[in-house]
């Protein structure tokens, strides 16, 4: 099986392709040739050795964990039904094994891709999807109210912005660029170019914001937010998390990045339900680009160099 290995932290040159033995399931396991890979902002700030301290991921290590294939393998234990479904899983349950043509997985971590869905669609939902039906579970949106979302046409932001706008919000997505603008404005949201001088300034006030962005961007937002608002921080894509003080922690309802492992537990049900909304054509993911599995390096400096809008995916 061919697979990205990191050895040690640093730049993108440090994701090398490597060969080694296709791996067998082994009781309870099944094996799933893959033909999709999530690439995101997390697999950068890890492989710099600035991952959040909740994934303690050291190399060496493959990167990455969403991925869509087909099950080729099941081990004992396994319901043999499995055979030849479309899927999309994370590799070891959590983050790491995915950057690969082949992985192993649980049977209880691995959603059947509904008929129809295009399995590059469901490999961007599985994360991204189901952690924007969290984020609205954990700060809900009323129709008529105002929401930032930061960045706004990325991987998981579109997802949100398309949510919010179906549930009547008025939505502002935060984006650099004409390009993204322009992406906005179909996603029926208005879109807040940051590209200047990452401030969000002149943007009006905000009943809710969503912050992916974090830095000084995410403290602009915060500013932003009237008295009683609520703040949502999901990420960090700027290197460093929204710093707020203790005058606005006072004034707003704040939840921050400590919320994202409380999510974990209710991810089976929320992947189920982002699948079944793609599949009703009621949430379609923006696939902003995709890469040979050999070409990881250069996936990653484009998340970097912000050259992309919504997912990135590599083919192996």
């Amino acid at each position: 099986m061919r697979a990205i290995r990191v050895s040690r932290f640093g730049d993108p040159s440090v994701l090398e392709e490597v060969e080694s033995p296709t791996p067998e399931p082994r009781a309870g396991e099944l094996r799933v040739r893959v033909t999709a890979v999530g690439v995101g902002w997390l697999d950068t700030l890890i492989r710099r050795g600035e991952g959040p301290e909740v994934f303690g991921i050291e190399p060496p290590y493959v990167p990455g964990g969403a991925v869509a294939g087909t099950v080729e393998a099941v081990g004992a234990e396994v319901d043999e039904t499995w055979l030849g479904k479309r899927v999309v899983t994370s590799a070891t349950g959590g983050y790491g094994g995915g950057y690969a043509d082949t992985v192993l997985s649980l049977p209880d971590g691995v959603f059947p891709i509904p008929e129809g869905l295009d399995p590059r669609h469901a490999v961007a939902l599985l994360d991204d999807g189901s952690t924007a039906l969290a984020l609205l579970e954990r700060t809900p949106v009323q129709a008529g109210e105002r929401v930032l979302v930061a960045p706004g046409v990325g991987g998981l932001g579109s997802l949100l912005t398309q949510l919010l706008t179906a549930a009547g919000a008025t939505v502002v997505a935060a984006v650099r660029g004409g390009e993204k603008a322009a992406i906005a404005r179909k996603l029926g949201a208005e879109p807040l170019d940051y590209s200047v001088d990452e401030d969000l300034s002149g943007g009006g006030t905000f009943d809710v914001v969503f912050d992916g962005v974090g830095g000084k961007l995410g403290a602009s937002a915060v500013a932003l937010l009237a008295d009683g608002g609520r703040f949502s921080g999901y990420g960090m894509s700027s290197g460093a998390e929204t710093v707020i003080g203790a005058e606005d922690r006072n004034r707003l309802t704040i939840v921050d990045m400590a919320q994202l492992p409380e999510f974990w537990s209710e991810t089976p049900r929320r992947v189920r339900e982002v699948l079944r909304l793609a599949a009703d054509g009621a949430l379609t993911p923006i696939i902003g680009r995709t890469y040979p599995l050999a070409e990881a390096s250069a996936a990653h400096a484009d998340i970097e160099a912000r050259r992309f809008t919504g997912k990135l995916l590599l083919l192996p």
